[in-house]
């Protein structure tokens, strides 16, 4: 007998045998379900018929289980029915999560300042996918420990790995603590140990459903720690290899990685005016091989340009945002910003510094209490871009994971269009505002309704120096016939005076349509702007190219990226 679910029933499914009456015809199964509804004094209505052949019974919406359980007898009684089945309700498969201090995690799930990712948990969870958190290590947590994979220690420095023999296969976290005020350099303080990666790590992937402390945005993927930030930091020549390695590049002296990461976390950086080419060319060689790379913007409330690795190309730049919704204090901010995250704010800006005044709006995740060495796993806030990046990375992760046909500008370009504006202000410039993680899995999913028409998109930077001019392409494939009337041309340029830029579309034959002037007058930051074209006369398939002219001095920017529909 089949089991009555426990939610209300008001309906059941009945499919008659073959060649009965009922079978082929709805005033027969119309007539006998207002018999059966008098057999067994029900109000029976016979709704539709269903698309395998069944029919749609309806016993009203008071009907008790008692109720539904008597109808059923009837119909099943009767030897033209082959079967019955109440007509149950399903719902979506995610379910809050059981771990104990979710209710702290803010960031994840409210509407003012949240990056509303449980939507998108019925739908991805990260399974399949590497992150690698390139930072201070691991230390020992039992909230990560089933999702953290062998990584491996760059530092080569022994006496910064603190471990005694530099590179090693022991991702373990020694510490970051100095002992004594200027031990790093002048002005720097005496400081206890971070755990920097494991809180960081805790984002990203946390074990979830344990009834135990977090959840992890992307539960079910994979952390595998990459050491490079010992005492006094790490250098560029360390992270460089780090970043290679973890991405399945070749590392001279290091075997090679058996679990390349898809995902780059890197919630680190330092002062400079332009990105080292030894992190350009790791950052382009990791996303050669398929790996979006995700960087914190900066600490400084400064603006971006002038800090590395957030200053690269090919890399997601996060801002920091408060519960509230506003740029943090603290965040760094400018036209390199691709998307903002939650950050939080554990004391305000005019705070004494080093106080915490507000725990409770801090990014809390798992770490550990040692003061140098590692001691008992803890949970703790804490507030920067460090925290907003692995938001985006763990975002990035539950993308690969629903669709790993992605590549890392595909999932720069769905992050970052499918951002909502900030509730709150943001002075300097945040990107795109606030991701939002069940809308960017919804698009690549296809789940939301698509735009009409096919879309090719190049979310690769491409640098504009002064007085130059530069382009990039999109190769468009798989259509017939001649572009539309109405093609959309999507630009999203970063630039400090818009007015420099000449901005032309040239088609596969070489035609060129100018989409923009220049304008001495127009002195506003960046092009984000879709232009409507007549390409009737072009064929659609082909190499369509952005061509972009700085016709003056003194300000620069990029092509962040842009976007055909056809």
């Amino acid at each position: 007998m089949t089991a009555l679910p426990s939610a209300p029933v008001e309906k059941v499914i009945v499919t008659y045998k073959a060649k009965t009456a009922e079978a082929g015809s709805n005033a027969a199964a119309k007539s006998d379900a207002a018999a059966k509804g008098a057999a067994t004094g029900e109000a029976l209505a016979f709704e539709r018929r269903l698309a395998g052949g069944g029919a749609l019974v309806d016993l009203g919406d008071s009907a008790t289980k008692q109720d539904v359980t008597e109808v059923m007898a009837a119909f099943r009684a009767d030897p033209s029915v082959a079967s019955v089945e109440p007509d149950i309700r399903a719902y979506a498969m995610a379910v809050t999560p059981n771990d104990t201090d979710y209710a702290k995690q803010w960031d994840l799930f409210e509407p003012t300042g949240g990056m509303n990712v449980p939507a998108a948990w019925d739908k991805t969870t990260g399974s399949g996918v590497t992150v690698a958190v390139i930072d201070t290590g691991y230390a020992a947590h039992s909230d990560l420990a089933s999702n953290v994979i062998s990584g491996y220690d760059f530092i080569s420095s022994s006496a910064d790995a603190r471990d005694g023999n530099g590179r090693d296969a022991d991702s373990k976290d020694e510490g970051d603590w100095n002992a004594t005020a200027g031990e790093c350099g002048t002005g720097s303080p005496a400081s206890n140990s971070s755990w920097h990666g494991t809180h960081v790590a805790g984002t990203i992937a946390a074990v979830t459903h344990n009834t135990k402390g977090i959840a992890g945005i992307a539960y079910n993927a994979k952390i595998q720690p990459v050491r490079v930030l010992g005492k006094c930091g790490g250098s560029s020549s360390d992270i460089a290899d780090a970043i290679t390695w973890a991405s399945g590049g070749t590392v001279p002296g290091v075997p090679a990685n058996p679990t390349p990461a898809k995902v780059i976390n890197m919630s680190l950086g330092g002062a400079s005016s332009t990105c080292p080419s030894v992190y350009q060319n790791a950052i382009n060689g990791a996303v050669s091989r398929g790996t979006t790379v995700v960087v914190a913007a900066g600490n400084s409330n400064a603006n971006a340009s002038g800090f590395t690795p957030a200053n690269c190309a090919n890399v997601i730049t996060v801002a920091s945002t408060s519960r509230e919704g506003n740029r943090s204090y603290y965040s760094n901010y400018g036209t390199i910003v691709d998307v903002a995250a939650p950050g939080g704010e554990t004391r305000r800006a005019t705070d004494t510094p080093g106080t915490v005044t507000t725990p409770e709006n801090g990014i809390y995740s798992t770490l550990n209490s040692g003061t140098t060495t590692q001691s008992t796993e803890n949970y703790k806030p804490y507030q920067g871009t460090s925290m907003a990046a692995p938001h985006i990375a763990g975002l990035a992760a539950l993308l690969e994971s629903a669709k790993s046909s992605l590549t890392p500008a595909e999932i720069e370009s769905a992050i970052k269009t499918n951002a909502r504006p900030l509730p709150g202000t943001c002075s300097g410039g945040c990107g795109t505002g606030i991701a939002d993680t069940a809308k960017t899995v919804d698009a690549v999913t296809g789940t939301t309704t698509p735009p009409t028409g096919n879309v090719f998109t190049n979310a690769m930077n491409v640098t504009i120096s002064d007085n130059t001019t530069v382009s990039s392409s999109i190769a468009v494939t798989g259509l017939t016939g001649n572009a539309p009337a109405t093609l959309k041309v999507a630009v999203d340029i970063k630039h400090t005076w818009r007015g420099d830029l000449v901005i032309d579309l040239i088609a596969p034959d070489g035609t060129v349509r100018n989409l923009k002037t220049s304008s001495g007058s127009d002195s506003a930051d960046n092009v984000l702007a879709t232009y409507t074209v007549d390409a009737s006369t072009e064929v659609a398939n082909g190499t369509w190219k952005l061509q972009v002219r700085d016709v003056a001095s003194g300000d620069t920017g990029y092509i962040d990226s842009w976007s055909l529909t056809f």
